[in-house]
């Protein structure tokens, strides 16, 4: 997307500054892309600014990191599109590994949803607020999150071994 013609993400951070001095915590710029860095109690009513007074209207993807062992632990990413303005930002928002909680971005856009839900099938981020937070790729009675660092790479269920007929366990 081109930046010509609409306004620099670097503006909308100072934009926010102006709004709310605390909901900018980091500003960081890495190969033309803005990232805004935002405390988590600040996260859903920074995003309902975003949305409603700097026009904001694509929450294009939700994706979170782990960064076991560092706290906080984990990251949430929200990619953010103005279509009127042309421009992208990231939101970021920092979450510790022993309260993994964080207000739900469905009231702001509803796509979230099925993104958030994602989220805490894979990572175990719950998110307040959320209408439906069940999981959405794995079964329900699965143990554990599995794109956690700290997740066994063989799961945690005892699965029996099955072969095909004929097929010699050696």
């Amino acid at each position: 997307m081109s930046e010509r013609g609409g306004q620099n993400a670097g503006v909308v951070a100072e934009q926010l500054r102006t709004w709310n001095a605390n909901a900018v915590s980091e500003v960081l710029e890495f190969h033309g892309e803005t990232t805004i860095v935002v405390p988590r109690e600040l996260l859903r009513v920074t995003a309902e600014h975003c949305r409603v007074h700097l026009q904001f209207n694509f929450l294009s993807d939700a994706t979170s990191v782990d960064r076991f062992p560092v706290e906080p632990r984990f990251e949430l990413n929200y990619h953010l599109v103005s279509i009127p303005n042309k421009t992208k930002i990231r939101l970021r928002t920092r979450v510790s590994g022993a309260d993994p909680v964080v207000d739900s971005l469905v009231p702001v856009w509803p796509g979230a949803g099925w993104l958030e839900r994602e989220i805490f099938d894979l990572m175990g981020i719950r998110f307040n607020g959320h209408p439906d937070l069940r999981r959405i790729l794995l079964p329900d009675d699965w143990e554990g999150y599995p794109l956690r660092k700290d997740y066994p790479t063989e799961g945690f269920r005892d699965i029996p071994a099955t072969f095909l007929p004929g097929f010699k366990k050696q």
